[in-house]
């Protein structure tokens, strides 16, 4: 695919930061924007870029963040090898993700400071052009509970520990920015303390608590909830637990599976309506499968199986999914009343401020990177542009 320094994308919609500007334009040049308006407005900034032009019934969006991944196309964060985080980076733009946090899962120490190793090295060696960006390090695991470890291997389970988690983020070069634990397991809440204090965000997840404990984890700043509704306790009138936790606390942000497998769509419109726009963030939970056949995977060590859209383990609990965000995002709008700009608070902008890189990722803004997305009339990805750089065009788009 040629790249080029500047060009223009004209005639669509464009879901802006700051509205949604019909038959508009955004001019980027060298991977940035730095101009977006109506059409009828356009002046051009240099010699005559590259236009692509779309009708008014296309819709450009930012570039999706998945905060939650492990991998796809054959590849997994865990297999801790460069050419694996190739692969999940090049293939994740054919999906609208622009960006990610290379998500761990419960494995012993070594296997994971092997990952976190791995990742840290490949950041350092900068993002290839037409790949999305590794922003993190999503440390799912291994501070979980042994009763709701889902398709986390149980050996592998251990305590919060401060000590450990500093080895591994000295592994990881400081690369961790969210971690999920049971805030229950984590004795006088020490591990949570510190990540607060060290700026990372508290995810629970994984988690047998209380409603009581949830609020109590909320003090000691966890702000986040990891796939909500899965591996965590539910909700009942006289033990809310922590999806009413999750439901109630404004304090917390919630990240939803959207592929009507992991929870039924009546419970995604559920915490949409309950939560809003700004308090939820789409991921994938995505393992190698996805991208691939049905068949049998491996996750963690342990044999997932892979049919028609449904990954298992044997004794049938959901090993993680094979989930695009693509789907993700026309199914939020299937399921709920959200409309085309509230679902682009929940894939772009929401986990941009949760990482704080809002003011260079999230939305469509002059100043910003330019990670683009081209949806048509039915939210089908047609191009994704990663800093500029075209990264996928769907076959006959242009």
């Amino acid at each position: 695919m040629e790249n080029r320094q500047s060009f223009i994308i004209s005639g669509l919609t464009i879901v802006g930061e700051k509205e949604t500007i019909e038959h508009g334009y955004i001019h980027v040049n060298r991977g940035r924007i730095i101009k977006m308006g109506r059409t009828s407005e356009r002046v051009d900034l240099n010699d005559s870029p590259h236009v692509y032009t779309f009708s008014s019934n296309f819709s450009l969006i930012p570039g999706m963040i998945d905060v939650h991944i492990h991998g796809a196309n054959g590849a997994d964060t865990m297999d801790a090898s460069s050419e694996a985080l190739d692969t999940l980076s090049k293939a994740l733009p054919m999906e609208g993700t622009t960006s990610f946090l290379a998500t761990t899962m419960t494995q012993s120490p070594e296997a994971i400071e092997k990952a976190l190793v791995n990742v840290s090295e490949y950041v350092k060696n900068g993002t290839k052009p037409g790949h999305a960006e590794i922003l993190g390090i999503h440390l799912e695991g291994p501070f979980i509970s042994k009763e709701k470890i889902g398709a986390q291997p149980l050996e592998f389970v251990a305590k919060p520990s401060v000590e450990q988690f500093k080895t591994f983020q000295k592994e990881a070069d400081n690369l961790i920015k969210l971690v999920t634990l049971a805030p229950e397991e984590d004795d006088h809440h020490a591990l949570m303390s510190y990540l607060k204090s060290e700026g990372i965000v508290i995810s629970i997840g994984h988690s047998n608590a209380t409603y009581k404990q949830v609020n109590e984890a909320i003090q000691s700043g966890a702000t986040h909830v990891t796939h909500l509704y899965n591996g965590m306790t539910g909700f009942h009138h006289r033990e809310p637990g922590v999806v009413g936790a999750a439901l109630l606390r404004k304090e917390l942000t919630a990240e939803l599976i959207v592929d009507g497998i992991h929870s039924d769509p009546a419970v995604i419109d559920l915490a949409f309506r309950q939560k809003g726009k700004e308090q939820l963030v789409l991921i994938t939970d995505s393992m190698r499968a996805k991208c691939l056949k049905n068949g049998q995977y491996d996750l963690g060590g342990q044999t997932v199986y892979v049919k028609d859209g449904r990954a298992e383990l044997e004794n049938g609990h959901l090993a993680g999914s094979v989930l695009k965000m693509s789907d993700a995002f026309r199914n939020m709008m299937e399921f709920t009343n959200a409309s085309l700009e509230d679902v682009v608070e929940m894939t772009s902008a929401n986990p941009a401020k949760e990482l704080n890189l809002f003011d260079r990722l999230g939305s469509l803004e002059e100043g910003k990177d330019a990670d683009l997305v081209v949806l048509d009339e039915n939210r089908q990805v047609v191009m994704t542009f990663c800093k500029g750089n075209l990264a996928y065009e769907r076959k006959g788009s242009d």
